[in-house]
């Protein structure tokens, strides 16, 4: 059984997010939350309340147990990139390309 929790929209690049989704996958929730809280990151930051959304439907949906709860899976995927254009030299323009993320967590049962 498994529970899922996904934050869409996020304006942070999903390549910030997604060094610290490494350092989480695999791990038990409890171990997980103590890395994100002392992670000085604001990945770190979004992705902790994410996982606490996850470990919260995986105990009150599912009725599973936390302690036996751990990341099966962390991921931020590309969400829609906000284009914006700065003035150059020359009459030129400079692209900006803002980026979002969608930052998900799956956590599961370890049996």
């Amino acid at each position: 059984m498994e529970a899922r929790a996904i934050a869409k929209y996020v304006r942070i690049s999903p390549r910030k997010v997604h060094f610290i989704c490494d350092e989480i996958r695999g791990k038990q929730v409890d171990e997980a939350l103590s890395i994100l809280m002392f992670t000085p990151k604001k990945g770190a930051r979004i992705l902790e309340k994410v996982l606490r959304s996850a470990i919260a439907n995986a105990e009150n949906n599912f009725n599973l147990d936390r302690e036996d709860l751990y990341v099966y899976k962390a991921f931020a995927n590309d969400g829609p990139r906000m284009k914006r254009y700065r003035p150059k030299a020359k009459g030129m323009a400079y692209p900006i390309i803002k980026r979002s993320s969608h930052i998900g967590v799956v956590v599961k049962e370890r049996e």
